[in-house]
C-alpha cells in the first residue's frame, strides 16, 4: 500500500533544538561563577589552616628555644599544596607570617602574635585574616 502524503514525521525542530541549547547555556552560565566562588573558599581555607597550624608550630618551637622561628625550615612545616607561607619577623616578643596561593591570587591571609608588627590584612593579633 503506497504511504500517504498525510505521514506524520516525528522529531525535534530546528526552533525547539534551539530553545534547549538556550536553556543549557543559562543554566552553565548560573552555575560557572558559583563554582569559580568555591574553588576560592577552599584556597582560602588551605591558607587560614596553614597559618594555624605554623602558631602551633612556632609556640612548640617557642618551648623549646626561647624564640621563635625566622625561618620555616627551622620547624620542619609541611604546608598544604601551592600554599606559600613566609615568616616576616619573629624574635623573643612574637612572629608575623603571610600566607599565599598563586591560584587564589591576588588573596592574601596573614596572621601575627606579641609584639611583631602586624601584617595587612590581619589587624587582631593571632587571628587569621584574609582579604
Amino acid at each position: 500500500m503506497p504511504a500517504s502524503p498525510s505521514v506524520i514525521r516525528r522529531g525535534f525542530t530546528l526552533i525547539e533544538l534551539l530553545i534547549v541549547v538556550v536553556i543549557i547555556g543559562l543554566l552553565a552560565a548560573i552555575a560557572i561563577p558559583k563554582f569559580n566562588n568555591t574553588k576560592g573558599k577552599t584556597y582560602a581555607s588551605s591558607m587560614k589552616s596553614d597559618l594555624r597550624n605554623l602558631a602551633s608550630q612556632q609556640e612548640d618551637y617557642f618551648y623549646f628555644n626561647e624564640t621563635y622561628a625566622e625561618d620555616i625550615g627551622d620547624i620542619s612545616f609541611s604546608g598544604s599544596p601551592d600554599v606559600v607561607l613566609s615568616i616576616s619577623e619573629a624574635s623573643v616578643g612574637g612572629w608575623s607570617a603571610v600566607a599565599t596561593h598563586p591560584a587564589a591570587a591576588p588573596m592574601t591571609c596573614s596572621v601575627y602574635f606579641g609584639t611583631a608588627a602586624p601584617l595587612p590584612p590581619a589587624t587582631s593579633e593571632g587571628v587569621v585574616h584574609c582579604e
